[in-house]
């Protein structure tokens, strides 16, 4: 059976030859120096975007993402003078993913929107990025849209903060 336009674009994404690494090698040098939640005007990779539920049709957005990689760090709390070693600093790692927290970050940036879901689309030794999408539920085409206006009902309003996106039940051990 003959493959797909999105089915290419996967095996594009899976088996990247050297054509795709400098590409993507040059989108992220270009990333580093963008805001941290940045609106993008099309998908960077357009399977997985319509695979989570992505239409090119007014009242969906996207928004790019970047989290920083690693462990978090606490805080120094009034032990000046003590050992670094022995003021618990560092060797913590947060409870949720990156991608749940890019979530959240696009959340608090467009707050008239809500999160359908997200996906990676890129990493280096700093930084993961990850694109969101976002539907503005009180658009008309969105209203009228039988498949994603269930968005629109008080229950979920700002589902990203209270882990009710694939990201977040997964976090929360909930996916089998």
């Amino acid at each position: 059976m003959a493959k797909g336009t999105y089915q290419h674009i996967r095996q594009l994404w899976k088996n990247s030859d050297g054509n795709l690494k400098v590409l993507l090698k040059q989108r992220l040098i270009k990333w580093r120096r963008q805001q941290t939640v940045e609106r993008i005007e099309k998908p960077t990779r357009l399977d997985r975007a319509r695979g989570l539920g992505y239409k090119a049709k007014q009242g969906y957005v996207l928004a790019r993402v970047k989290v920083r990689k690693g462990g978090r760090r606490r805080q120094l709390y009034g032990r000046r003078g003590r050992k670094p070693r022995k003021a618990g600093l560092v060797h913590f790692t947060s409870k949720k993913s990156d991608r749940w927290i890019a979530e959240e970050k696009a959340q608090r940036r467009f707050q008239n929107l809500n999160v359908l879901n997200s996906y990676q689309v890129g990493e280096d030794g700093i930084h993961k990025w990850f694109e969101i999408i976002m539907v503005d539920t009180s658009h008309p085409n969105i209203v009228n849209d039988s498949k994603v206006n269930w968005l629109s009902n008080a229950a979920n309003k700002r589902r990203a903060f209270r882990g009710l996106t694939s990201a977040g039940k997964e976090s929360r051990g909930l996916r089998a």
